[in-house]
């Protein structure tokens, strides 16, 4: 971002929310994803099974990639109508979901249970399709609360130059 930030510099808001997604990843990184303290805290909150940090994870994989592919559709004016800009944004964000869970599946195939903290699936059959689902909402909310404000902050930038 420091590389690309004079020839692109982005939004406030978009710059705040991929240091909070990378905060996220690089906790579940350091404990894994399965074994995150605020995940526990969070299941016994909820009364859940299962440490739930891994969904706080695609949860933002959801939300950052859209405001991401959104604040490039704007200014590259790639898109035009706002119905199908919120649809490709989150287009992209679902596509994005899907490589990381092909990358999962690769990564369960190739080291079988050794796997298993990487993954952070603790067992439940149907991970894959609620990682995506929470990817799906991540991206849905970014755009119904954050689309206005995005708007205000790109209005700050010359497209042209772009």
């Amino acid at each position: 971002m420091w590389a690309t930030y004079r020839r692109f510099p982005l939004t406030t808001l978009l710059y705040a929310c991929i240091f909070l997604h990378a905060v996220v990843l690089m906790v579940g990184g350091a404990y894994t994803y399965a074994r995150v303290p605020l995940g526990f805290q969070l299941a016994d909150l909820l009364h859940l099974e299962r440490n739930p940090y891994d969904k706080i994870g695609h949860l933002f994989q959801g939300f950052v990639p859209a405001l991401a592919a959104r604040e490039i559709f704007i200014r590259g004016r790639y898109v035009r109508g706002r119905r199908m800009l919120a649809f490709l944004v989150v287009c992209v964000a679902m596509a994005i979901s899907a490589v990381y869970e092909l990358i999962e599946w690769l990564a369960a195939v190739m080291f079988g249970d050794g796997a298993y903290d990487f993954l952070g699936t603790q067992g439940d059959l149907w991970d894959t399709q609620a990682d995506m689902l929470f990817a799906l909402i991540g991206a849905v909310v970014a755009l119904l609360l954050f689309s206005r404000a995005h708007d205000r902050q790109l209005a700050k930038f010359h497209f042209e130059n772009n």
